[in-house]
């Protein structure tokens, strides 16, 4: 499939969504610190690190296409969390969403003939959670490098009771915001 944009990520779940909607692209991840700033809301976090993912990954491609990039926050009462360093920091993550909402931010960044950014925010519920399954959970490897200690595409479906809003974004792209993005560069997917 001949490249339409670059994917400026490492993420395959990210490259899987492309992959389905049948959008070409070639991967150039770039390298970049996430860390939250000083009091920084979910929102601006996810649009600041979007887009400062696609401004770098255009300062390091030669090539004249669009440049996408996304990022994803899981969200409990406006304190983001990031990826569990180990098993006490996995168990402590689980056990702030066991049995209640959070939402998950992804902001969407297309570096084109302008910039563009989108952001999705869903509302994921999960239902009571045991020790041992988190426990279990963690054994599982799958917790190690996921916003949030969880992959709700992957073993971590089995703790969500339910979602509103899209489960292309939780999984890291948003599909509806995409496509929307996309088409102001001139993307189409059915064209």
């Amino acid at each position: 499939m001949k490249a339409r944009l670059i994917l400026a990520s490492a993420s395959p779940r990210r490259r899987e969504l492309l992959d389905q909607i049948g959008v070409g692209y070639r991967a150039r991840p770039v390298m970049l610190d996430e860390t939250p700033h000083t009091d920084e809301a979910p929102l601006a976090y996810v649009q600041r690190v979007a887009a400062e993912k696609s401004r770098l990954c255009r300062t390091q491609s030669s090539e004249n296409l669009p440049i996408l990039a996304a990022d994803t926050a899981v969200v409990v009462e406006q304190r983001i969390l990031g990826k569990p360093k180990d098993q006490a920091q996995c168990l402590a993550m689980l056990s702030l969403l066991s049995g209640t909402t959070h939402q998950v931010y992804t902001a969407v960044s297309l570096q084109g003939r302008e910039h563009w950014q989108a952001v999705s925010i869903t509302e994921v519920t999960f239902r009571t959670l045991t020790r041992q399954e988190m426990l279990a959970y963690w054994r599982s490897k799958e917790p190690a490098d996921k916003a949030g200690a969880y992959a709700i595409q992957g073993l971590g479906a089995v703790f969500v009771e339910s979602i509103k809003g899209s489960f292309s974004g939780v999984v890291g792209l948003p599909i509806f915001e995409t496509v929307q993005l996309l088409s102001k560069q001139g993307i189409h997917i059915f064209k």
